[in-house]
């Protein structure tokens, strides 16, 4: 009998608990491709790609032109010669290897700099607007969620905060 009513208890509890727990979702990839700041993030990471792509240019034209010396040199190089510009010629390869293969994390750190005011700003929003509709928990829409009650989701309301407006249909 004690362990029945137990159980009621707890059952009890948790319902209430159950009942205080409000869940909605956003779609911040969305909320993202509306923001008009976005069109300089972009600009801004291309900007940033075309400059590494320049200095990586310039580690190409500095090689070739290494190159090129040493091949002209080659005969008239003693062994020791030949050994050393042949290192050098290899380090700079190298350090070209290791340019390009930096040069995409580069990028994606800048992406992230240049981003981060934005998810601030979204951010922000989604706080105030979670806070004055009562919600407690707040998930990201995308595939991991397998079911959304639109009512729930609160993207439309964080872009009408931020003051984008929507064509029809989107």
């Amino acid at each position: 009998m004690m362990r029945y009513v137990m159980i009621a208890i707890l059952l009890i509890g948790f319902s209430g608990i159950a009942q205080q727990t409000k869940v909605g979702t956003i779609d911040v990839d969305f909320i993202l491709s509306k923001m008009p700041e976005l069109a300089q993030v972009q600009k801004g990471v291309e900007d940033y790609g075309n400059t590494l792509q320049v200095d990586l240019n310039k580690k190409m034209t500095d090689l070739n032109t290494e190159l090129e010396k040493y091949k002209a040199d080659e005969a008239t190089l003693t062994i020791a010669q030949r050994k050393t510009r042949q290192d050098s010629l290899l380090a700079m390869e190298d350090d070209i290897n290791k340019y390009r293969s930096n040069s995409s994390q580069l990028l994606v750190l800048k992406r992230d700099e240049l981003m981060q005011p934005l998810f601030k700003k979204v951010g922000d929003q989604l706080e105030v607007i979670a806070k004055a509709q009562g919600y407690t928990q707040i998930f990201q829409r995308d595939n991991n969620l397998i079911y959304i009650d639109n009512n729930y989701d609160v993207t439309l309301d964080v872009i009408k905060a931020l003051g984008i407006e929507l064509e029809e249909g989107e």
